[in-house]
């Protein structure tokens, strides 16, 4: 007996795309912002496991994660499905836009890790008898959040999760994702960092001026620019230090 595409399509979100009724602007950010509009004009396919998107800032990728994770339910701010706390109201309209081709009978489960905005979350989570993630170091909370909740199979956006993580921290990440693309989850993480967009069997995204289009880990210009850094640190800093 030979299955339908869904029943065998591992993946909980297919894809991005505009919605049919959405009314968009021909002008103001965030349209005018490449990336974005290359995701509303052709949409963007989210292969199953870790997908990256990776660029300068500007480029979008926030901005898209931020949209996809409110359209899937979750809290803009961060934090889960159930998640509906709220400081500041910063959000693009974007994610009324745009809609998530949804995998039949997937589980509902996700979590939107945003670093700009976990303070709040964690005074959230404290009000509500979640945990203390004051009590602990910026990389420490991470790392506790994502032991507490980025392990059940689920679909996760992550905004520059890196930001509060040191090498070893980074790595262990990686590690945290590889398991939840074994278990069938979906991830979306927007990330400046080298090293963990360097997970084997990720699809990365590079945003920029041309849009949004595949890369190879090793053809990205944010590994390249690193690379070339760490090199020859002299020949950056030599035009932007005063002798």
């Amino acid at each position: 007996m030979s299955s339908s595409r869904g029943l065998d399509d591992p993946r909980l979100i297919r894809e991005v795309r505009r919605r049919a009724d959405a009314d968009v602007p021909s002008s103001g950010w965030p349209v005018t912002v490449p990336a974005v509009a290359a995701v509303l004009e052709s949409g963007l396919e989210l292969p199953p496991g870790v997908t990256f998107l990776v660029g300068e800032n500007g480029s979008g990728k926030s901005t898209l994660v931020e949209a996809v994770a409110a359209a899937y339910g979750l809290g803009p701010e961060g934090g889960t499905v159930h998640s509906a706390h709220s400081t500041h109201q910063t959000e693009s309209p974007l994610s009324s836009w745009i809609s998530l081709v949804r995998q039949p009978g997937a589980p509902k489960w996700g979590f939107f890790l945003r670093a700009e905005t976990m303070h709040g979350y964690y005074t959230f989570q404290d009000q509500a008898g979640g945990g203390n993630f004051h009590a602990m170091s910026h990389g420490e909370s991470f790392m506790a959040l994502t032991d507490t909740y980025l392990n059940t199979r689920g679909f996760y956006c992550l905004d520059e999760p890196e930001a509060a993580l040191s090498f070893s921290a980074t790595l262990a990440l990686i590690g945290v994702l590889s398991d939840l693309a074994a278990n069938g989850s979906q991830i979306l993480c927007a990330t400046h960092s080298p090293v963990l967009a360097s997970l084997p069997g990720a699809t990365i995204y590079e945003t920029g001026a041309h849009g949004i289009a595949r890369r190879e880990w090793d053809d990205l210009d944010l590994v390249t620019n690193w690379r070339s850094y760490l090199n020859e640190p002299g020949r950056y800093l030599r035009h932007i230090l005063t002798p």
